[in-house]
């Protein structure tokens, strides 16, 4: 790759990389990010469901983590299976409040993040928009999804928060 489009590659990736950080944990111009969506909150408002069947924020912290596990599995080329629960997307998480469990349910998403983050700032620059054997997207739209998956669900747990404030 040439110098100049190696410099335009480069600055492409530390965007992406701003992009996941302002959605997870950066102060952003839009309102919370999903990190800031869930600052403060205690064990009851985070397993309270909005309704019978639906998810709670803390199944949402879970969703969240998972989904980051995933792309960084993508972005490593790992094979599946090494998340820390057993299962895919949705973890059913209990609806009796435990600090301590709702702690360790950020400290994964906090972890997951990390790992995401770690694997993507060592990606090829100039393999960004090359689709990695047996992916249907490149890893600049892997990067660009986690980022706006994060904020849809901080949307969501912005609503939820509302919703259970309005029901005490």
């Amino acid at each position: 790759m040439r110098g100049r489009n190696r410099a335009s590659a480069r600055r492409e990736l530390d965007a992406l990389l701003g992009a996941i950080d302002e959605a997870f944990d950066r102060k952003a111009w839009h309102g919370p990010n999903l990190r800031g969506a869930i600052r403060g909150l205690d064990a009851a408002a985070a397993c309270r469901r909005p309704a019978p069947g639906r998810h709670s924020i803390r199944e949402l912290v879970v969703h969240a983590a998972y989904w980051k596990y995933a792309v960084r599995r993508l972005l490593a080329g790992e094979k599946r299976g090494s998340f820390a629960l057993a299962g895919s997307n949705w973890f059913p998480r209990p609806d009796r409040p435990s600090p301590s469990g709702w702690r360790e349910d950020v400290a994964l998403l906090d972890s997951e993040h990390r790992r995401l983050r770690e694997v993507a700032r060592g990606l090829e620059p100039g393999r960004l928009h090359v689709r990695p054997p047996g992916t249907r997207t490149t890893p600049a739209g892997l990067l660009r999804g986690i980022a706006f998956h994060d904020i849809y669900h901080a949307g969501q747990i912005q609503l939820l928060k509302r919703l259970v404030r309005s029901r005490k």
